[in-house]
């Protein structure tokens, strides 16, 4: 059984085995249940089905959290996208991973169903990403369910290791576990080794090390939903940048470390509670007004 307290030994696992992370973690799965792995496959698969419909219920033009901070962005995005318009810039599938992220997040906040994944703050990266793999670069339906096995092997490292909590960690240990679970995914997805993806895992969370939690009014809302936008563009970024063959100079599992430590160094104004960063900006405790009176 596999125990999940290390990326290093999953990368490791699969080398020796000499097969894909998530057909490793998909083998221990179906062992530690004593169930079939096409069970397990299956069950793996209706959380992709949640995630695809929360891609269409989040991009809905006139959708509006109840607050009023966020919705319609979604959609807003994917037609930018559709029409083209993020090609010069971002690139198509960037511009569409975007807007599904966006939307994701936007059916979060407004009390839609939603797989978190990791946590319902960080919903829309994972999902933007394997979703964008499939309508541009043709990956099917079984290839885009075992890439979840190989996220969320890493998410578990991540829980053990370290936090995927805001509140504990700040967001980093939102938004910057998404994105590594969401880059080793892409990895994999697009043919790299195993150690490809714990390089991509560990280039993420270094690129989002030290984000901080500071939801304005305290609700899942501003800045989250743009920063879901954001993790899925640094995990498109860090996948990339391991499949062209750059390395991770501190190993993934140190980077993992370190982000527990800066999580645990963060005061508690930048760890959710709404005391601190752009929650207590003007424009942000206006709007806290506005909202709660």
């Amino acid at each position: 059984m596999l125990e999940y307290d290390s990326v290093a030994a999953l990368v490791r696992e699969a080398e020796e085995r000499g097969c894909a992370i998530s057909e490793v973690v998909l083998a221990d799965q179906a062992a530690s249940l004593g169930l079939a792995p096409e069970k397990v496959l299956e069950e793996m698969g209706r959380n992709l089905a949640v995630m695809r419909k929360s891609v269409e219920a989040g991009s809905v033009e006139t959708l509006k959290s109840r607050s009023g901070l966020s919705g319609g962005d979604g959609f807003r995005m994917a037609r930018y996208a559709a029409l083209g318009k993020a090609g010069p810039l971002s690139g198509d599938f960037c511009g569409r991973a975007m807007a599904r992220a966006i939307a994701i997040a936007e059916c979060n906040a407004s009390m839609g169903r939603i797989v978190a994944a990791p946590t319902a703050g960080s919903c829309g990266i994972l999902p933007a990403a394997i979703l964008t793999m499939e309508e541009l670069c043709g990956a099917g339906e079984r290839d885009l369910v075992m890439s979840l096995f190989t996220a969320g092997a890493i998410g578990l490292v991540i829980v053990r290791e370290a936090s995927i909590a805001g509140a504990e960690g700040g967001c980093q240990a939102e938004c910057g576990s998404a994105a590594a679970m969401a880059a080793a995914a892409l990895v994999e997805l697009r043919g790299g080794t195993p150690a490809q993806a714990g390089d991509a895992c560990a280039i993420a969370i270094k690129n989002q090390l030290g984000l901080v939690c500071d939801p304005v009014a305290g609700l899942v809302e501003v800045p989250c939903v743009k920063r879901n936008a954001g993790g899925v563009m640094c995990a498109i970024a860090a996948a990339d940048m391991a499949l062209a063959g750059m390395r991770s100079v501190i190993p993934v599992d140190e980077v993992i470390s370190a982000m527990r430590e800066v999580g645990d160094a963060l005061p508690a104004s930048l760890r959710e509670t709404a005391q601190g960063g752009l929650a207590v900006t003007p424009t942000g405790l206006a709007l806290k007004q506005r909202i709660f009176g």
